[in-house]
Formats: structure tokens, sequence, C-alpha cells
């Protein structure tokens, strides 16, 4: 049996045990996959660097019969607003900004944000507003991984100064420990026709510059930042 498969049972057992479960009269213990969206606003070091982005995750999450809760997730993060864009190139450019490709003609190039955070949570759910006591208002809090880059799409490949590891002297890669608080509310029906959640939610992450060097200011970059996401 191969890993796979490993995981599409356990991902099975675990929605069945939810499906199964009677959550109308008691608090019970549940697992929870979580699918989840979210629109995010930069603030601090990260906001001079990028604008909004959106990120998509998976979390796995357990709620015991206290209504405490324990898990983990995963999300990805994407955006296309890089401040500043003009300057990150600037030092291969043309006097018409362009960038020349190994053919001689202008390359497609392309700056987009890319990041995930990763980490492990913990809360608790408070039974009001809701069709039955496992639904209601849900505070966690968690800290994991967050990390964030420039990502340079060169089309077709073929122009030679953003390619490969020449790439990594623009694309900033930065990470760091992040703390993250949530505050919401999560509905579970009684049928386990429609469950879900929706709230807001804040990062704080202290990262630093992992490059040796960056291309375009011909220095090296051992800032500490402050990076905030709402």
């Amino acid at each position: 049996m191969n890993i796979r498969t490993n995981i599409i049972i356990l991902l099975s057992l675990m929605i069945s045990t939810a499906s199964l479960a009677q959550i109308k009269d008691s608090t019970i213990n549940i697992w929870q996959c979580e699918i989840n969206y979210s629109y995010q606003f930069p603030g601090g070091d990260m906001a001079q660097r990028f604008g909004n982005n959106s990120t998509i995750g998976l979390g796995l999450n357990y709620k015991f019969k206290s209504n405490w809760t324990l898990g983990f997730e995963v999300n990805y993060l994407f955006g296309g607003n890089i401040k500043d864009s003009s300057n990150i190139l600037s030092n291969l450019m043309t006097e018409t900004g362009q960038i020349i490709n190994e053919y001689g003609e202008y390359g497609t190039i392309l700056l987009t944000e890319r990041g995930f955070y990763a980490g492990g949570k913990a809360g608790r759910v408070f039974p009001v507003f809701g069709p039955n006591s496992n639904s209601g208002i849900v505070f966690n809090v968690g800290a994991g991984l967050l990390q964030h880059h420039i990502h340079i799409e060169n089309k077709d490949n073929n122009t030679p100064p953003v390619l490969d590891d020449y790439k990594k002297g623009y694309d900033r890669l930065t990470n760091g420990l992040s703390l993250r608080e949530f505050v919401g509310y999560q509905y579970l029906d009684n049928k386990n026709i429609l469950n879900f959640y929706i709230g807001v939610e804040f990062y704080q992450a202290w990262t630093m510059c992992r490059r040796d060097f960056n291309f375009d200011t011909m220095e090296y970059d051992d800032t500490e930042r402050h990076d905030y996401l709402f």
C-alpha cells in the first residue's frame, strides 16, 4: 500500500467519523478537514514590497468534547502587486526599460508574489448563536513559518540574466517565525450537510532575507524585518 493510498484512506476515515457523529444534543470529539481562502492586507515591511494578496490552504483540526481545539494548516500565498517593480531589474534593462533575451529580442518578464505559511494552532469554541453546542465563536492562536518572495517568470525561458541561479539575486526570498491569531464563527450543521467557518486573522512575522547577495542593489541584505498580514 503506497503513501498516496494511505492518505486517501486517512482522509476518508476522518470524513466518515465526522459524518456519523451526532452533534445535535451534545459536544463531541470530531476531526475537521479544512479548505480555506483568505484575502490579505500586508503591513509593516511587507507593505513596502507587496500589495494585497490571496491565500488558499488546507488544514486538519481536532475538536475535543470540551470544545478546545488543536490543529495545523498550510496556506499558499499569491498576489500580483509588486511595489517598485521597475527598479528590481533596472540594472538589466535598456534605456527603454526592456530586457534583452538570448535572441537579441525583448524578453517577457512577469513579477508576482509567492509564499506560504505552515504552522500549528490551538483554540476554543464558545457555543453561542448556533444550532448546537459545537458551533459558535472561535478563537485560536498559532505559530509557524511565513515565507515570501518575488516570483520571476521568464516567458519561454530565453532571458539568461533571470534564469536558474541568477534569478535568486533578485527574488528577495524571505522567511522567519510567525505568530497568528484568529477570531470568527464556526457553524456545524446538525445533519452535517453544511459546515463552515468565517473570521479575521492577523499574522506577525520576524523575518530576514535568505539570499546571500542582491544583484540590483549590489549589497548584502541582513535587515531584520517585521512583516504583518491582516
